[in-house]
């Protein structure tokens, strides 16, 4: 079972942006930009391009809001989208707030955030759904 599958279950905590029957977003604790939100499938797929066909519109369909709701709150230039899906083994969209590509290079110092500030942001990305 992967963190992610533990994130969905509720036996990690997590600051949820949004969820349904078949996905679930939250913000990364370990963020590119404020706002960068991942958003993921419930049934445990290793690669973004195993998770099943039925799914694959679904999944893009439940992101488009969440980012269209990051870009209202936090200041950017537009929402970029990366998959990457090296670091946890169950398939993952990050969403995050650019404003160049270089905003995007996941070799970057993460911000450190503090539970209040994630909280203000998961609180107003919400607002915005």
């Amino acid at each position: 079972m992967t963190i992610f599958s533990k994130i969905i279950r509720g036996e990690i905590p997590s600051y949820k942006i949004a969820e349904n029957e078949h996905f679930y977003a939250f913000l990364d604790i370990f963020p590119l930009a404020k706002g960068h939100t991942l958003v993921i499938p419930k049934v445990e797929t290793d690669k973004f391009f195993d998770v099943s066909d039925e799914l694959m519109a679904e999944y893009l369909l439940f992101a488009k809001p969440i980012a269209r709701a990051i870009e209202a709150v936090i200041p950017c230039n537009r929402v970029g989208v990366s998959v990457v899906g090296l670091e946890v083994p169950h398939a993952h969209m990050h969403l995050i707030p650019i404003n160049s590509v270089d905003d995007m290079n996941f070799s970057r110092s993460k911000l450190k955030l503090s539970p209040e500030e994630f909280e203000t942001i998961q609180q107003a990305i919400i607002a915005r759904l």
